[in-house]
C-alpha cells in the first residue's frame, strides 16, 4: 500500500508540474506582441510619400513612419517575386536558397494558359519548396502564435507539400499562383486548401482591346473591370483573422499583389487621380492589360493599398491591440519597367528609373526597398536607422520578438536591437545572385557595392561603385580598387553555393549543368 501512495504521490506531482508548465506556456504565449508584416508587390523605394514621393498620396503608410522607424538601407532578397519571398520565409540569401528564380515549372503542361489552369489546377502554381523546408510561420506556429497569410504565395502549387497551410500557415486567403495574380478579377482564389470562386468571368491576362474599339471610349476597356476585386476578398478575410484572434498572439503575413501590373484600380480611385493629373494618353499596347488612364490607375493601386492599411490599423485601435502590434511594411523588389510609367512618377528615386536598373536587376532600383517598422510604445515614433539588413534578417528579428531560438542555417542578423533603440549588429557584407536576367550577382560591404551582370553571356567583369558618393551607381570605379575588386570576388566565390535546379545554375560561375 506505502508503495502504491508513493507511486500515486509521484504521478500527481509529476502532473502538477506538466500543467503549470502548459499553463507558464500559455501565459508567455499570452503576452507575446502580434506581428504584421505587409509585402507590397513591386513597390518602389521612392513611390511613398514618407521615401519622396510627389504624386501619388499615401497618407496611411506615411502615419506608419511617423509613429515608427524608417529604414533607409533595407533590401529585398531578390529583383523578382517568387525568390524573394524565398529568401524572406526561409530566412537565407540568394547564394544558399532553393529557390532563386521565377519558375513556372512548365513540365506539367500548358502553365501559360489561364483557361487551362481554372480547368486543371495540377497546372497553377509554381516549382515547390521541399517538405522539409523551416519557415518563418512554422516557427512562430511552435513559438505560441496562430499564423495567417493573404495574398500572394508563388512558392508551390496545389497538390504539392509547398503551399501555405502545410508551411506554417494556420489560415490561407489569396493567389497560390503568380501568373492567376496577373488579374485582379480572377474565377477564384484559395481559402486555406480549397478554391473560391469569385463573381467573375473567364477574361484571361494579357488580353488586348478588341478589334476596332475607341481607345478614348472608358467603355472600350469594360472587359476589365469586373465584378469581384480580388483585393477587396483579401482584405475582408485579413480583418476576419484579426477579430477572430485579437485574444491570442497573431502572425500575419499580409503579401498584397499591389502594385504588381496589370493597371486595375477600383473606379473611385481612378477617377481621384484623373483629376488630380488631367488628362492623358491610353495605353493601348499593354504587357498585362490595356488602360484608358495608366498613370492614374497606378497612383490609385497604392492609394488604394494605403486605404487599406488605413482600415487595418483602425481595427487594431478599435480592439484595443494596436501596441501589442508590430507592423512592418516594404516590397519585394524595385518597380516594374513595364505599362506603369514608373519613369514619370520616379519610382525609384534617389536610384535610377531607367529600364535595366529596376525590377529584375541587382542595382539598387530593383533590389533596395521601402521598410518602415512601426510598434506603439517600443519603437521611438518618427525615427530613422541606417542600419543596412535584408529579407534574410527577418526570421532572426522575429524569433526573438517570439522568444524562441533562431535556426543556425540563417544568414540574418537580428535588427530587434536597431527598433528597440539599442546597439546593432552590423552586417561585414550582404550577397546577392540572381539566374535570369542574363545572370547576375552583387555585393554590398560598407558604402561599397560590386555587380557582376550578363554572367550567362560569358562576362565576368565586375562592375563597383560608392554608394555613399555616387547613390545612382552611374560612376564604375572598380579599374581605381583592384583590392576592393579582390574582395568582392572572393565574396561572390564564397557565398554561391551551386543550386540543386537546372535553371537556377550558372555554368560560368562553376555549376555544372546536366540538360
Amino acid at each position: 500500500m506505502k508503495t502504491n501512495s508513493k507511486i500515486i504521490l509521484l504521478i500527481a506531482a509529476f502532473s502538477f508540474l506538466a500543467i503549470t508548465a502548459c499553463q507558464q506556456k500559455q501565459q508567455e504565449a499570452t503576452n507575446l506582441p502580434n506581428i504584421i508584416y505587409i509585402l507590397a508587390d513591386d513597390l518602389g523605394y521612392g513611390e511613398l510619400g514618407c521615401y519622396g514621393q510627389e504624386k501619388i498620396e499615401t497618407p496611411n503608410i506615411d502615419k506608419l513612419a511617423e509613429t515608427g522607424m524608417r529604414f533607409t538601407q533595407h533590401y529585398s532578397g531578390s529583383p523578382v517575386c517568387a525568390p524573394a519571398r524565398c529568401n524572406l520565409l526561409t530566412g537565407v540569401h540568394p547564394g544558399h536558397a532553393f529557390i532563386r528564380g521565377n519558375y513556372e515549372w512548365g513540365s506539367r503542361g500548358d502553365v501559360w494558359s489561364y483557361e487551362a489552369m481554372i480547368n486543371d489546377s495540377t497546372l497553377e502554381g509554381q516549382y515547390p519548396l521541399p517538405d522539409s523546408t523551416i519557415t518563418i510561420a512554422k516557427l512562430l506556429q511552435e513559438a505560441g502564435y496562430v499564423t495567417g497569410m493573404a495574398g500572394k504565395w508563388g512558392l508551390g502549387a496545389p497538390h504539392t507539400s509547398s503551399i501555405p497551410n502545410k508551411m506554417g500557415f494556420d489560415f490561407f486567403i489569396g493567389y497560390n499562383c503568380q501568373r492567376i495574380a496577373h488579374t485582379y478579377y480572377p474565377v477564384h482564389l484559395y481559402k486555406n486548401e480549397n478554391r473560391i470562386y469569385l463573381n467573375n468571368d473567364t477574361v484571361k491576362p494579357h488580353l488586348g482591346l478588341e478589334e476596332g474599339a475607341n481607345p478614348y471610349d472608358m467603355a472600350s476597356y469594360s472587359k476589365f473591370n469586373l465584378n469581384d476585386y480580388a483585393p477587396d476578398v483579401m482584405q475582408k478575410e485579413v480583418l476576419s483573422f484579426i477579430d477572430e484572434n485579437k485574444d491570442k498572439p497573431f502572425f500575419l503575413y499580409y503579401a498584397t499583389p499591389i502594385p504588381h501590373l496589370p493597371l486595375q484600380a477600383p473606379q473611385r480611385w481612378v477617377d481621384y487621380y484623373v483629376e488630380k493629373f488631367g488628362d492623358e494618353d491610353p495605353l493601348i499596347k499593354a504587357g498585362y492589360y490595356p488602360h484608358r488612364y495608366p498613370r492614374a490607375a497606378y497612383a490609385a493601386m497604392i492609394s488604394y493599398l494605403d486605404e487599406q492599411i488605413g482600415e487595418l490599423v483602425a481595427r487594431l485601435k478599435e480592439l484595443g491591440i494596436n501596441e501589442n502590434t508590430l507592423i512592418i511594411f516594404t516590397s519585394d523588389n524595385g518597380p516594374t519597367y513595364l505599362d506603369a510609367d514608373t519613369k514619370w512618377f520616379e519610382s525609384a528615386k534617389p536610384f535610377q528609373t531607367e529600364t535595366g536598373r529596376t525590377k529584375g536587376h541587382l542595382y539598387e532600383g530593383g533590389i533596395r526597398v521601402p521598410m518602415i517598422a512601426s510598434w506603439p510604445g517600443k519603437i521611438k515614433a518618427g525615427t530613422e536607422t541606417k542600419h543596412i539588413s535584408a529579407f534574410w534578417d527577418v526570421m532572426p528579428t522575429f524569433c526573438d520578438i517570439a522568444g524562441t531560438a533562431t535556426p543556425k542555417f540563417t544568414d540574418g542578423i537580428s535588427f530587434l536591437p536597431v527598433i528597440s533603440g539599442k546597439e546593432q549588429t552590423a552586417h561585414e557584407y550582404l550577397y546577392w545572385e540572381f539566374a535570369g536576367y542574363g545572370g547576375q550577382q552583387a555585393v554590398r560591404m560598407g558604402h561599397w557595392k560590386a555587380i557582376r551582370r550578363d554572367i550567362n553571356k560569358g562576362n565576368m567583369d565586375i562592375e563597383l561603385y560608392k554608394l555613399d558618393e555616387d547613390i545612382r551607381e552611374e560612376n564604375n570605379v572598380a579599374s581605381d580598387h583592384p583590392e576592393i575588386i579582390r574582395q568582392m570576388e572572393e565574396i561572390m566565390i564564397k557565398e554561391h553555393v551551386p543550386s540543386t535546379i537546372e535553371r537556377f545554375k550558372m555554368e560560368a560561375l562553376g555549376d555544372k549543368l546536366t540538360d
